[in-house]
């Protein structure tokens, strides 16, 4: 898609807006002026715009051509899948493993992949990385993998996509309450070990996620960025979350 009339209307889509920060994220760029096109899987908590897999390249590749195709221009994508598990190594299935990598590190690479070949020139594409891309946690092999790829991932399209005009970053959140965090945070002494190790003593809120999110968006001088929103998070230890677990449910 060549260069759009930058004074329009800009046209997001967000992957994974139906719940969580995704659907704060949707909320903040329609708040900012955008049409805002939501996509996630048909079994999602609330229902999407457009139904995606991300783990299937035809899905994604039908997602961006259909839009692109119907708006004529698309400005940002935001990238806000994720799952997680929860499994010492030497006890992980190397299914789950598997499962972990192709919804949060392999389907990033297909969005942002098909985010390149259709965006309009001066657009942004943010990822939705973690605290867990930069601190390690017991138990939580797979998604550490996968973030920390992830936010390599982010630095490598934004040096190919620059010659483009698309600027690629992402934002690693602390922790927020979520759909996909919820299960942790039913743990009892997990929420208090998070904020005992976040120096501003509280989680975070979708709305302030999505808000840098737009921001991001907004900054054509910002590309690469990891940005870490944690309220200080990642100058101390990621909670004991196994350990919690183990305790709990012996």
């Amino acid at each position: 898609m060549g260069a759009a009339d930058r004074t329009g209307e800009r046209v997001a889509l967000v992957v994974g807006g139906a719940s969580g920060i995704g659907a704060a994220t949707a909320q903040a760029l329609r708040d900012d002026g955008c049409r805002v096109i939501t996509a996630d899987l048909a079994a999602a908590q609330h229902t999407p715009d457009v139904a995606v897999d991300v783990t299937d390249e035809e899905s994604v590749r039908a997602l961006f051509e259909d839009v692109a195709e119907r708006e004529k221009r698309l400005d940002v994508v935001v990238n806000s899948v994720g799952v997680s598990t929860l499994a010492p190594i030497t006890d992980l299935a190397a299914e789950e493993f598997r499962r972990v990598l192709d919804v949060c590190l392999s389907g990033a690479f297909l969005v942002i992949k098909h985010a390149g070949r259709n965006m309009s020139s001066g657009g942004c594409v943010v990822s939705l990385a973690s605290l867990n891309a930069r601190q390690p946690a017991e138990g939580m092999a797979a998604y550490c993998s996968a973030k920390a790829g992830l936010a390599m991932l982010t630095e490598v399209a934004a040096l190919e996509l620059a010659a483009r005009g698309i600027r690629v970053n992402a934002i690693s959140p602390g922790l927020v309450a979520t759909p996909l965090t919820a299960p942790a945070l039913d743990v009892p002494g997990v929420h208090e070990d998070y904020l005992a190790n976040t120096p501003l003593g509280r989680s975070g809120r979708p709305e302030e996620i999505a808000d840098a999110a737009v921001f991001i968006s907004r900054n054509e001088w910002m590309t690469g960025e990891v940005m870490d929103l944690n309220g200080g998070a990642h100058l101390r230890r990621y909670p004991d979350l196994l350990g919690h677990v183990r305790r709990e449910f012996g």
